[in-house]
């Protein structure tokens, strides 16, 4: 099963275990959506729980906040997650707040899912990785699933959140994982263990990290397309790394990160985003806090430049083997 088959099954599964459920958006209707994740489920379902949204994506989040605080459990879907900005009035001043505000008497059950990140030439409009923005605001949870196995599980999770969560997707491993090699054959997920997907129901919790590969010398965070991108650049330069899959931003699996980098001492983050303010810059502190006594050389990032997301220059703004390498070359010198 790939990642895409994996998200509408998850979505199937629990509009099916609650009435309650609504799947909303652009083109998630009658087209099954621009990546084909809703495909299917307002035939089975109706027009009134699945259901096509003007391109409006303040109005769509508007729509979910009110539909929560009456008792739904809204499921919208943003195209791209760099159309998300319209929406953050309502995301990050509502349904963030609203448990708060309300001392408790209403909810925002909303998951607002998007795919994200780069690797597809989409350029500046729909290569962008957001992730960095949500993590900042107190009352929302972010996920971001690096395998099929977990996109079903931890988006079931956070459907049946009473908080809202931000499920940001990768598009670029939506059909197989990607190594950072560009030139190389696409994979598919068919030929990936992560792509063996259990019938029917269950969850990953929300706040627990995976350790995808067991190390002494490093630690490497990182979460999203990044994990099959590390992974491979670990296998290549034989390199005994502890590979760490975030899965949810936040709540983070601190426990995790801080037994990781005490065993290894030296800790590298890596991300598609923008460096300054990034996540890798929370994590960074974080480990520095937490491990500082451990550490046998700087932390160090890589991530997405400061600049918009490039077209033409794609592979090079992209932390793609040879950055990952030099930075573990550095972190692992002394």
């Amino acid at each position: 099963m790939n990642m895409i088959q994996a998200l509408n099954e998850a979505m199937d599964i629990c509009m099916a275990r609650d009435p309650d459920i609504v799947v909303m958006g652009e083109d998630v209707g009658y087209f099954g959506g621009v990546f084909k994740a809703t495909e299917g489920l307002q035939r089975k379902y109706g027009k009134t729980r699945v259901f096509d949204t003007p391109i409006t994506e303040c109005g769509i989040m508007g729509v979910a906040v009110g539909m929560a605080a009456y008792g739904l459990r809204p499921v919208p879907e943003i195209q791209f997650a760099d159309y998300i900005y319209p929406a953050l009035d309502q995301i990050v001043s509502e349904a963030a707040r609203i448990r708060y505000r309300s001392a408790g008497d209403f909810i925002a059950p909303i998951t607002v899912r998007s795919p994200f990140g780069g690797g597809i030439f989409g350029g500046q409009t729909h290569s962008q990785s957001p992730e960095g923005i949500f993590t900042h605001v107190a009352g929302l949870k972010t996920v971001v699933p690096s395998t099929p196995y977990d996109a079903k599980g931890l988006l079931i999770a956070a459907i049946e959140d009473n908080d809202p969560v931000i499920f940001f997707e990768p598009k670029r491993i939506y059909n197989g994982p990607f190594d950072g090699h560009y030139g190389r054959p696409v994979t598919p997920w068919a030929k990936h263990p992560d792509a063996m997907v259990p019938e029917g129901y269950y969850r990953v919790p929300l706040g627990k990290a995976r350790v995808v590969r067991g190390g002494e010398d490093v630690t490497i965070l990182c979460y999203g397309t990044m994990v099959h991108v590390v992974s491979a650049v670990v296998e290549d330069m034989k390199i005994d790394a502890e590979v760490v899959d975030l899965r949810t931003l936040v709540p983070l699996d601190i426990e995790t990160v801080t037994a990781s980098v005490r065993k290894t001492g030296r800790c590298v983050v890596v991300h598609e985003a923008t460096k300054t303010s990034g996540f890798g810059a929370e994590l960074s502190a974080l480990v520095q806090e937490r491990c500082f006594h451990a550490l046998e050389a700087p932390v160090e990032r890589v991530t997405g430049w400061d600049t918009p997301y490039p077209h033409s220059l794609e592979w090079a703004y992209f932390p793609g083997p040879v950055r990952i390498g030099e930075a573990l070359k550095r972190v692992m010198k002394d």
